[in-house]
C-alpha cells in the first residue's frame, strides 16, 4: 500500500486541474501543479521525481511548501535585493539634462559630465558615469 503523501482538498484539486487545463502558468509552476496532482493521486516521491525529471528532494519541498502555504506555493516568493538608489522622477531628471544643451566649452555631453552635472545639480547624492550609461540607455 502506497502512502499518501498529499491530501488536497476538493477546491485545491479543482484549482489546480483548471489551471493546468488552461496553460497560463509558467514551467516551474506548471511542474509544481503537475507534481502535487500526482501526489494526491497516490504517487511516490520517487515515481513524481522521475516522471518530471525533478529530484526526490525537490518533490518534497513542494509538499512541505503545499503543507505549509497552499496553493500559494505554485508560485515564488518575492526575493529581498538590492534597494532602488535612484528613483524614476531622478532618472527623469538624468535624462532631460542629457537631452538640453550642453555647457559652455563642450560641444556635448559625456558620460562623466553628465555624472558630475547631475551631482552638483543635487539630483542625487552619487552617481557614476557607468550608471548615468544605463540609464540613458533605457530611454527612448
Amino acid at each position: 500500500m502506497k502512502k499518501e503523501h498529499v491530501k488536497m482538498s476538493h477546491a485545491d484539486r479543482e484549482a489546480l486541474t483548471a489551471m493546468l487545463a488552461k496553460g497560463a502558468l509558467k514551467a516551474k509552476a506548471f511542474k509544481r501543479a503537475t507534481g502535487l496532482l500526482e501526489l494526491d493521486r497516490g504517487k511516490t516521491f520517487k515515481e513524481v521525481a522521475k516522471t518530471l525529471s525533478v529530484d526526490y528532494n525537490t518533490v518534497s519541498n513542494w509538499r512541505k511548501s503545499y503543507h505549509r502555504d497552499g496553493i500559494a506555493c505554485l508560485h515564488d516568493k518575492p526575493r529581498p535585493g538590492r534597494p532602488i538608489v535612484i528613483d524614476g522622477e531622478q532618472r527623469a531628471k538624468v535624462t532631460a539634462l542629457a537631452c538640453s544643451d550642453a555647457p559652455r566649452g563642450y560641444g556635448r555631453w559625456g558620460l562623466r559630465l553628465l555624472a558630475e552635472k547631475v551631482v552638483e545639480r543635487g539630483y542625487c547624492d552619487s552617481i557614476s558615469h557607468t550608471q548615468v550609461g544605463n540609464i540613458l540607455k533605457k530611454t527612448s
